[in-house]
């Protein structure tokens, strides 16, 4: 009995630790959102937004007319965080789906094009906001707020 005891034991107390982390977002035809963070270098901060509103945001905005974005947001803190905290713009894009977000956009090419026929200046402007950019990382999330539609 002892013996049938102990692996019993062992696996209800890894039963917690597997339910742990972060709920997976819904499923293959539901909406997806990614966070995106930007830190730029110290005193280029709105160099780095001016460059983004002006080569990223209008691409983002054609994208969200083709449907595969639904939703498309853009924040900076209100208040100052520590050096290795501090994050300076977050960009939230919701998806029309996983796949959408997670997979290349064929016409993404074609829409750079049409937007900035000047490709020198597009790609020096891009060049430059990527420069005075210290770190950038992706985060997808998930609305786990009870009672909500999803």
């Amino acid at each position: 009995m002892k013996m049938l005891l102990i692996p019993l034991l062992q696996m209800a107390c890894a039963l917690p630790v597997l339910a742990q982390g972060a709920p997976p977002q819904g499923g293959p035809d539901q909406p997806y959102t990614m966070e995106y963070y930007y830190k730029a270098q110290w005193g280029h901060q709105q160099e780095f937004l001016q460059l983004f509103l002006k080569n990223h945001f209008p691409l983002l905005r054609r994208i969200q007319e083709s449907g595969r974005i639904i939703a498309l947001k853009i924040e900076t803190p209100a208040n100052h965080m520590t050096e290795d905290a501090r994050w300076d713009y977050r960009v939230t894009i919701t998806y029309k789906n996983s796949t959408v977000a997670t997979t290349d956009n064929p016409d993404e090419e074609a829409l750079i094009r049409q937007l900035y026929p000047d490709q020198d200046t597009y790609k020096r402007e891009e060049q430059r906001r990527f420069e005075i950019l210290l770190a950038h990382w992706d985060l997808p999330v998930t609305d786990i707020t009870p009672g909500r539609a999803r």
